[in-house]
């Protein structure tokens, strides 16, 4: 590849990965590079050459859309190119559009020979992972046909069928394989070029995976740029936010760059009705569909500023709300699904998340936004619709979730989906302070503090919505109880800090994890309790000078490279500020708010998914963790959670 950086384009469910010059390559790996629907590569190569070389990058693209690049044929000072290349590439609804704009620079006719190479392979987003993992596909098999004005090329298994189309305006002069075997083409245009005049290419490519809507009609780059450009204004509209006084520096484009993230990120789905919603996707590469936990949270940070996120996140949601028990994919009644997932190997049940419900932490949550929602708008119509919804959640958390059982809410590790079922899901992110994993039925923090709020927000709604004052009195009662035995069964004295979890004999996992900062959030602590967890948050141990590590670091366990013993998280930083400012810790939000901001202003304004733990001794800038996504979803939220909580702290709301 001739550029230095990728291109990253997103729209509607849809992505693309391009190198700098605006190739793909079909790479795997950490960074899987190509034109992505509904969890399925449908565009693994799509390489430029001019007079028979790789044209070099004179101007890289500058992230805006449609996505520019100048490239230029090989030459000499002697002998300078004999054209330029302007190349723009733009993304919509299941298709990406290219302008390729041949521009000569000299008095007499030029001609010019443009070959474009191009693949699909169809890779489902879990086999590109760098995991090692391989998944049968017996009977699987990839077509190429060759059209007038391109190629089109398909990929069968059983039932399942997909196909991305290569439209070319003008057709192509040739279109040849590539070799003997595969599904690779070229296609080659001879152009002629008048003195100092251009020739103009315009390509389509089209994804159409199984049991998918036709992507919309096809357009050029700059009519696809221009209707993008209006979803995103629509979206972020004038961006007229309340701001705090003594606004910190960088809040308001932090804040600018977030929305229009979001507005990218936003994915098609359906309610209970079978009507069309818009909700957070989770992010880029590897989630951009819808998640429960990362949908909500998403549209909770945003819920003062864009309430509709909020609105269509709880009907989706309630939608795809468990109605019977399925061990493989971890459903049962009322229970808030975990992620969706579209793609061939889902499909064929070789992996458990077509629709996978292992969250301990989406149920209560959905419960917390639907009250949330239902008060900042001061709209119970919501609340009312899902009311169903609502009982069937608060009945999941007291019989499956584990309130009924033995007061807290469990997960039981899934060998075949996630062994952790909270937002640090990966495998030994619940350990001990030696590292070792916990094991059994495992309460974290956590989720006990949003079952906590979960009930008592239930309550409110039972009593001023649903007009059922007794059911809000059991409510109440039970959220009470919670919070009492939740400071008598977690609170580690020595430490005076909340454990992690307890495991399934009901140990106390003894980290210090950054989980007890969504204590205060949730409210399930008292003041005092509150205060001291969220001062101890920001000593030098767990508190970067960028944001608060997941894992303090000292202990064992801890590495500032490992996903959730170590590392930080914008979103999970977000929480904290949240219960800073709640709890009545202004001084200590505002050090977090503004270390935030100065993070998110090393990277453009915009807040990576997550960084790496090394703090400013180490480096005078956030050092990047090598797997995190960009754009995602939590984190181009967590600026707007910033404003809420300096609001709130500075007491403006």
């Amino acid at each position: 590849m001739n550029g230095t950086a990728d291109i990253t384009l997103v729209r509607a469910g849809t992505f693309a990965v391009l190198g700098a010059e605006g190739d793909i390559t079909g790479r795997r790996g950490r960074s899987p590079d190509g034109l992505f629907r509904r969890d399925a590569r449908h565009l693994s190569l799509w390489s430029l050459t001019v007079d028979g070389a790789a044209p070099t990058v004179l101007v890289p693209p500058d992230g805006g859309e449609p996505s520019t690049c100048v490239l230029i044929p090989p030459g000499t000072r002697d002998e300078p190119p004999a054209y330029t290349v302007f190349r723009e590439q733009t993304l919509g609804d299941g298709v990406l559009t290219e302008r390729l704009r041949l521009v000569s620079n000299r008095a007499d006719n030029t001609n010019a020979v443009v070959n474009l190479c191009v693949d699909a392979d169809f890779a489902d987003q879990f086999e590109l992972r760098s995991d090692g993992r391989h998944y049968n596909k017996d009977g699987a098999r990839r077509t190429a046909s060759v059209e007038s004005d391109g190629v089109t090329f398909g990929y069968e298994r059983g039932d399942w069928l997909s196909r991305t189309t290569v439209t070319t305006a003008p057709a192509p002069a040739a279109v040849a394989p590539l070799g003997a075997e595969g599904t690779a083409h070229r296609l080659e245009w001879q152009l002629s070029l008048p003195g100092h005049g251009t020739a103009e290419l315009l390509l389509t490519v089209a994804a159409h995976p199984h049991g998918s809507p036709a992507p919309k009609p096809l357009v050029t780059p700059s009519e696809a740029a221009s209707a993008g450009a209006a979803d995103t204004a629509a979206f972020v509209g004038e961006l007229q936010l309340p701001m705090p006084d003594d606004s910190p520096a960088g809040l308001a484009a932090a804040c600018a760059r977030g929305l229009a993230d979001l507005a990218m990120l936003r994915v098609p789905t359906i309610g209970p009705d079978g009507e069309e919603l818009r909700v957070p996707g989770a992010g880029v590469p590897w989630f951009l569909t819808l998640f429960g936990r990362d949908s909500l949270l998403t549209s909770h940070f945003a819920l003062p500023y864009r309430p509709e996120l909020a609105a269509d996140t709880l009907a989706a949601l309630a939608a795809a709300q468990g109605t019977r028990y399925d061990a493989d994919r971890g459903e049962q009644p009322g229970r808030i699904v975990h992620e969706i997932r579209h793609g061939e190997l889902a499909h064929f049940r070789q992996v458990p998340y077509g629709r996978y419900y292992g969250s301990v932490d989406a149920t209560p949550l959905f419960l917390v936004l639907l009250d949330s929602y239902t008060q900042a708008t001061s709209d119970s119509s919501l609340a009312a619709r899902l009311e169903p919804h609502a009982r069937a959640a608060v009945a999941w958390m007291f019989r499956d979730g584990g309130l009924e059982h033995d007061g807290y809410l469990r997960y039981t590790p899934d060998p075949n989906g996630l062994v952790n079922q909270n937002w640090k899901d990966s495998a030994g992110a619940i350990c001990f302070h030696n590292g070792t994993q916990a094991e059994g039925p495992i309460a974290v923090a956590e989720a006990q503090g949003y079952a906590y709020d979960a009930l008592a927000r239930t309550a409110r709604l039972s009593r001023e919505v649903w007009n059922d004052p007794d059911w809000a009195d059991e409510l109440d009662a039970a959220a009470t109880a919670l919070r009492t035995r939740f400071l008598r069964d977690f609170w580690m004295p020595e430490a005076d800090f909340p454990a992690l979890a307890l495991d399934g004999q009901g140990r106390q996992v003894d980290s210090l994890a950054s989980d007890a900062g969504h204590l205060l959030w949730s409210g399930i602590l008292d003041r005092s309790h509150a205060q001291r967890v969220g001062r101890r948050l920001l000593r030098p141990d767990f508190f970067s000078g960028w944001a608060i590590r997941t894992l303090a670091a000292g202990q064992p366990g801890y590495h500032p490279l490992s996903y959730h013993r170590g590392t930080c998280w914008p979103h999970d930083n977000a929480i904290i500020l949240l219960g800073l400012a709640r709890c009545g810790l202004a001084p200590e939000a505002r050090t977090l708010a503004l270390s935030l901001l100065e993070a998110a202003a090393h990277h453009d304004n915009r807040l990576p998914e997550v960084m790496a733990g090394y703090g400013r001794a180490e480096h005078p800038k956030p050092l990047p963790y090598p797997h995190s996504c960009t754009p995602q979803a939590w984190a181009a939220a967590t600026p707007l959670a910033i404003l809420t909580a300096l609001l709130e702290a500075d007491g403006s709301t």
